[in-house]
């Protein structure tokens, strides 16, 4: 197994997110996790949520041995083994998910991403099925934070394809393909949770 993977802001916004994933997700489903990372916050999930199946995923090989490190620490069973996912790529048979979960990619990753991410969610969501994105944003109108500031500069500075995105512009690359936003959550940190569905099938109201 690889070196274990740690996160420090991984382990500060598990308990907030989770909470919020608790109000809006069901107490049964299925759930794939985009960009898994470090494997931390599938394995806070899947304790959280014991009713649901997680099916995490990356893009990177070498970050599987950090999430089987993180879930047996967890010591849960509803975590099935990682999958090799890039957005941008065709995505593996992984079939129809209750809720599609992304934390902190579309900010350090090509802006192409967020419409892959978008069109993959379409394809695989369950009729009422949500997508749920956790980040920070830029949003018009609202003053942005002198810290997402700072953290905007620096990303552009380590890669100009990477960038806070305008909440608008997500938003409008989820239409394209069905999804509109139902929720947005101001999280710690100046961040924001986003809950999705499809215009035509809104989840039920919980």
């Amino acid at each position: 197994m690889n070196i274990p993977q740690h996160s420090p802001a991984a382990e500060r916004n598990l308990a907030p997110i989770l909470t919020v994933l608790q109000r809006v997700l069901p107490a049964h489903g299925t759930a794939l996790e985009i960009a898994s990372g470090t494997g931390q916050h599938v394995a806070g999930f899947a304790q959280g949520l014991p009713g649901w199946t997680w099916q995490p995923s990356d893009a990177q090989d070498d970050a599987f041995g950090s999430i089987a490190y993180w879930c047996a620490q967890a010591a849960v069973a509803n975590v099935l083994p990682p999958v090799r996912l890039d957005v941008l790529a065709q995505w593996p048979p992984v079939g129809k998910f209750d809720a599609i979960y992304c934390a902190n990619m579309l900010h350090i990753s090509p802006w192409a991403t967020c419409a892959a991410l978008m069109q993959g969610a379409a394809q695989h969501l369950a009729p009422q099925g949500v997508l749920i994105t956790y980040g920070p944003y830029l949003e018009r109108g609202v003053p942005t934070s002198p810290g997402n500031l700072d953290f905007d500069a620096d990303l552009r500075q380590r890669d100009p394809a990477w960038s806070i995105r305008q909440l608008d512009d997500v938003v409008q690359q989820a239409a394209l393909v069905g999804l509109a936003m139902r929720e947005r959550v101001a999280m710690p940190a100046n961040n924001l949770l986003l809950v999705f569905s499809s215009s035509a099938n809104p989840p039920p109201v919980r």
